[in-house]
């Protein structure tokens, strides 16, 4: 019997963490016997790896210029054309000719990535078009960025509609409905399945690194000189002064910026780049210190450490203050406000979380990445 075929799309546009998010779900179908395919129309990242029985293709890379996302360059930091969009129509639609999948998963889309439809509405009608249509699916984190156009929304529904089979929100409901920011969520209740949250719990490095530290980290995109020169300024000011902190920067910072940061650092500091034992070191960690990206939020739940999480605010992002709220609300986390990262704040927030009792377990489903799985094999096994 052949092994069924899935392939996810996914364009990462400022950070890494939905390329990361969807790798973990490609492994999950990996692990359970699939012939995997992820497709990544974001710049390539250095940071990605275990991807070992997933196969990859890069497709020519876009990113967006600022946290708007309404300009898109290409890998030379041009502004994208038609005959740019032209080429990478036909490059993902090949792509997805030659594999033939039995499941195509597109990550957020259609509750976003709208500037990616000049590619997507046509890869999906063409996937319906044929004989032999693969099951379709969106995969989508629990919460949506501020709604901002309502009229959107109608055009998501639409699409789910016209083009997909589910989606699959990687959220549990008792903690977050998806209707909290998707507020026509029931006219599309039929085809929304949770799966609970993504965290990979199935090759978590084992590492000593990190054991009694205070980690700073701020995912893999180039947005964490803040929070570090805020974290160096603090660490004097608050009670871990005496702890050896470590801090994780992007690949993606410029080395001179690094540089200043080593300069900083003094005895006890170390400053290197973000390392693939990140999750495993966040299991002895004394304390973390991160933005609040969905990953490292749910890999942080998932290490039961003590941490405290400073949202990213930047453009009409709403979707990390939420979750971090929420969870802060259940006693799991400390949250400082970007407005409010300063190195007093910042010291007062991780003398509480110090203080604070080590989590015991979140409360929530951490059983995403199977979950998935589980959920598309019995909407192809239906077909079959």
């Amino acid at each position: 019997m052949t092994a069924p075929r899935v392939m996810i799309y996914v364009q990462h546009l400022l950070g890494v963490g939905h390329l990361h998010r969807v790798a973990a779900i490609a492994r999950a179908f990996a692990r359970h016997g699939w012939e995997t395919l992820l497709v990544s129309g974001g710049m390539p990242d250095p940071t990605l790896h275990g991807l070992d029985g997933v196969r990859f293709e890069q497709l020519p890379p876009a990113r967006a210029k600022d946290a708007s996302f309404r300009i898109l360059l290409d890998e030379t930091g041009t502004q994208i054309t038609d005959e740019w969009r032209a080429m990478r129509i036909q490059k993902l639609q090949d792509i997805f000719d030659r594999f033939a999948p039995d499941a195509l998963l597109t990550e957020l889309f259609p509750f976003g990535r709208r500037p990616m439809r000049f590619e997507l509405l046509p890869l999906l009608a063409h996937a319906k078009a044929l004989v032999k249509r693969p099951a379709v699916f969106c995969s989508v984190r629990d919460i949506l960025v501020d709604r901002t156009k309502p009229e959107r929304d109608l055009d998501s529904i639409a699409w789910l509609q016209d083009y997909y089979d589910a989606a699959l929100i990687h959220g549990d409901p008792a903690f977050v409905p998806f209707e909290k920011t998707f507020p026509l969520a029931e006219r599309i209740a039929d085809r929304l399945h949770y799966t609970g949250y993504i965290v990979e719990r199935h090759s978590i490095p084992q590492t000593t690194a990190g054991k009694g530290e205070v980690l700073v980290s701020a995912g893999g995109g180039a947005v964490g000189l803040p929070l570090f020169h805020a974290a160096l300024a603090a660490r004097p000011l608050s009670a871990a002064h005496d702890k050896p902190w470590r801090i994780l920067v992007s690949p993606h910072e410029k080395p001179e910026a690094v540089e200043d940061l080593r300069r900083m650092a003094g005895d006890g500091v170390i400053i290197e780049t973000v390392r693939p034992d990140f999750s495993g070191m966040l299991r002895h960690c004394l304390l973390s210190i991160s933005k609040a990206g969905y990953n490292t939020v749910m890999e942080t739940l998932a290490s039961g450490a003590r941490a405290v999480v400073v949202p990213f605010a930047g453009g009409e992002e709403t979707e990390q203050a939420l979750r971090a709220n929420l969870l802060a609300d259940r006693g799991l986390l400390q949250v400082l406000r970007e407005s409010d990262l300063n190195p007093a704040k910042l010291a007062h927030a991780i003398d509480l979380a110090l203080t604070a009792p080590r989590p015991d377990g979140p409360g929530i489903r951490l059983d995403g990445t199977d979950e998935t799985v589980r959920l598309v094999r019995s909407f192809v096994d239906r077909r079959t």
